[in-house]
């Protein structure tokens, strides 16, 4: 699996952006890269990623909204390589 290499000073795009996110911080949820960087579309950014060989995993979890309802979101987390 690919290690991710990306600086700051290279991030370009929101797909750049993600993977720098996940290099510093280990984890991303869909809020997080909506707030952050703008992209709404981060399973798809993911699944990009993946293709590319970056071993990135997904966490399902449970989350009220404010309704008061429960929803499942996921959080994707990248194993780092050693």
């Amino acid at each position: 699996m690919k290690t991710i290499t990306i600086t700051l000073g290279q991030v370009k795009s929101q797909s750049d952006a993600v993977l720098w996110h996940l290099k510093i911080y280990g984890s991303i949820t869909s809020y997080e890269a909506i707030k952050e960087y703008g992209a709404t579309r981060l399973s798809a950014i993911i699944f990009n990623h993946r293709k590319n060989g970056y071993d990135i995993d997904s966490i399902p979890l449970t989350k009220k909204t404010r309704f008061g309802r429960t929803t499942k979101i996921a959080k994707y987390i990248y194993a780092k390589v050693n």
